[in-house]
């Protein structure tokens, strides 16, 4: 007889004779009768044991094979889907026994610290909690090769072993033991595979593709990720691609989740999700915008206020609805908590009993503020929280805090979802020795309408870059890209690259942009973070099935680890010992 699924039994099946296999879920021996809830990857059944001594032996996580049949039970268990019936065994065959276990695996909750968690990850992946999570992802992964298979993209693997390019982050680095002193790179992203691809008449490329950066870690953050890379031929505006992609993520979340999301998504320029929201990442699912007052508090009396506009900075507000019966030492802490985010300080003004009071009213007067009030669209027991300084520094404050205080008030529905495109990323930034640096990566183009600033004014000029961002978390980032050579050059160029140096780390993809290469523009998704948002969960080491510690290391493998001598030998290199220095 063939196995069956333990958690695909119901009913329908009473007086069958079955063959279970499945693991020791959880265990009750009364004496003269024994039962186990006998667990597979389909889910759980009851089994009834009588007269089969070995049935006492059995401890959690043993691994049986049991035959027996359907009955009937007494007693359903309603929580349990196959709880209307369970199996009288007849036959036990002990598979594989089990130790004693280092923490329960019939929870949701993990019950051990994070190390003994990834320690035991075979252990911890059993949980049911674990088991949905690798189901859900499996189940986006084929929604989402499906969808795009539909409509004539192809999937192609690209190198793991790649060289060093520069892309924001640090390289893993291989060494070659055929050519010593020679190293691969680990891919960042595929981002001139898939370029390559495209010109190479791939017009619709994707791949779901493990990705690798040597940088700090964090929740959402791991050493080796997993993207959804896309790229399209003859595409010079983003809107064909904006389709695509807001169909493609309306489907996953109707297949993965069962929601119908709204399309199209929302497209909101970076200089104004930056303005409104404080960030280029805005949660859409609460209002609280923030806005400028600086020409409102132009030349008025208070010296704080109008010094600042007079030296270029912003006045802006933030308000907080229903918050202006807060304590003083709330205030505080909100005064406090501003200066940890660069601003110098924070001034309040509360909208109660059709009046405005504030510590600066006096300065300013009450009618100064209404109209502050007004233009924040602020209403009765709201709360207005002012802040002055540059426009950076101030926004990203503001922005900080509105998060945390909708958090805090209960702002945020609970189960929504608001998806937004920004677009018009400057093309530039200056990095931290005040060099010209790419914001998103050197094969961004400039939009056209700023190409006369390229040399003359660089940090003026947009990129045709957009992010989708889902709940104030960025979830994908792509552009379209640059497909003319002497435009590249112009940029390298920019960033300070010489001739010599753009050929030696890009020449395949200067070479190949001299040979017919149509517009294309693509989009990578972090496919890890959207599962965790999918899912509910606040880690993305709780949808990856080894993933690393905040470290960077694994557990269960004991990696990193150390080689042995006759491995360096062959690779010609050298461990030169950690120098310690005085303190």
């Amino acid at each position: 007889m063939l196995r069956e699924a333990c958690g695909l039994l119901g009913i329908k099946d009473e007086g069958r004779a079955v063959v279970l296999a499945g693991w020791v879920h959880r265990l009750r021996d009364l004496g003269g009768i024994t039962f186990v809830d006998l667990r597979d990857q389909s889910g759980l059944v009851q089994l009834v044991f009588r007269n089969i001594p070995e049935a006492h032996d059995l401890s959690l996580e043993d691994v049986i094979r049991v035959k027996g049949v359907v009955r009937r039970r007494e007693a359903p268990n309603p929580k349990l889907p196959t709880g209307e019936i369970e199996v009288l065994v007849e036959e036990l065959e002990i598979l594989s026994k089990s130790k004693p276990l280092p923490f329960p695996v019939d929870t949701d909750e993990p019950r051990a610290n994070e190390e003994t968690r990834l320690r035991f990850r075979f252990l911890d992946l059993r949980r049911e909690r674990m088991q949905r999570n690798l189901r859900l992802r499996h189940k986006i992964c084929l929604s989402i090769r499906n969808y795009l298979s539909e409509r004539g993209f192809i999937e192609v693997e690209t190198p793991y072993l790649t060289r060093s390019t520069p892309e924001g982050a640090r390289d893993f680095l291989v060494p070659s033991r055929l050519e010593p002193g020679k190293f691969y790179a680990l891919p960042q992203s595929p981002q001139l595979f898939k370029q390559t691809l495209v010109i190479s008449g791939i017009e619709r490329y994707f791949q779901i593709v493990r990705c690798f950066r040597d940088e700090d870690l964090r929740a959402d953050r791991q050493p080796e990720f997993t993207q959804l890379d896309l790229e399209m031929a003859f595409l010079e505006e983003p809107d064909e691609l904006f389709t695509l992609i807001e169909g493609l993520v309306a489907h996953v979340f109707r297949e993965a989740i069962g929601v119908e999301l709204e399309v199209p998504f929302p497209r909101i320029p970076y200089a104004e999700a930056m303005l409104r929201y404080g960030t280029d990442k805005p949660d859409l699912r609460f209002g609280m915008e923030i806005v400028d007052l600086s020409e409102i508090f132009r030349g008025c009396d208070l010296r704080l206020f109008a010094e600042a506009v007079e030296r270029g900075e912003v006045i802006r507000v933030l308000p907080v609805p229903g918050a202006a019966r807060k304590s003083r030492s709330e205030l505080k802490r909100l005064e406090d908590r501003a200066k940890e985010l660069g601003l110098g300080g924070l001034i309040w003004a509360k909208y109660e009993h059709d009046a405005i009071s504030s510590p600066i009213a006096k300065f300013v007067g009450e009618g100064l503020l209404r109209r502050a009030a007004e233009q924040a669209h602020a209403e009765e027991g709201d709360l207005l929280l002012l802040a002055a300084g540059p426009a950076e520094t101030v926004a990203e404050a503001l922005g900080t805090l509105r998060g945390e205080l909708a958090q805090e008030l209960g702002l945020i529905p609970e189960g929504s979802w608001a998806l937004a495109w920004i677009v018009d990323f400057p093309l530039f930034k200056l990095d931290e020795e005040g060099k010209i640096a790419s914001e998103h990566h050197p094969f961004t183009s400039p939009h056209p309408d700023d190409l006369p600033y390229l040399e003359s004014d660089p940090l003026r000029v947009r990129a045709r870059s957009y992010d989708l961002v889902i709940n104030g978390v960025e979830i994908a980032s792509g552009s379209i890209r640059i497909h003319r050579r002497d435009l590249q050059e112009r940029i390298f160029k920019l960033l300070g690259l010489t001739e010599e140096e753009a050929w030696e780390k890009f020449g395949f993809l200067l070479r190949a942009l001299e040979y017919g290469a149509p517009p294309h523009g693509g989009i990578a998704f972090g496919l890890d973070r959207l599962v965790m948002m999918l899912v509910g969960e606040s880690s993305i080491r709780e949808v990856i099935a080894f993933p690393k510690t905040a470290t960077g290391a694994c557990p269960l493998t004991g990696a990193p680890a150390e080689v042995t001598e006759e491995q360096l030998r062959e690779l010609r290199l050298k461990i030169e010992p950690e120098v310690k220095t005085r303190s």
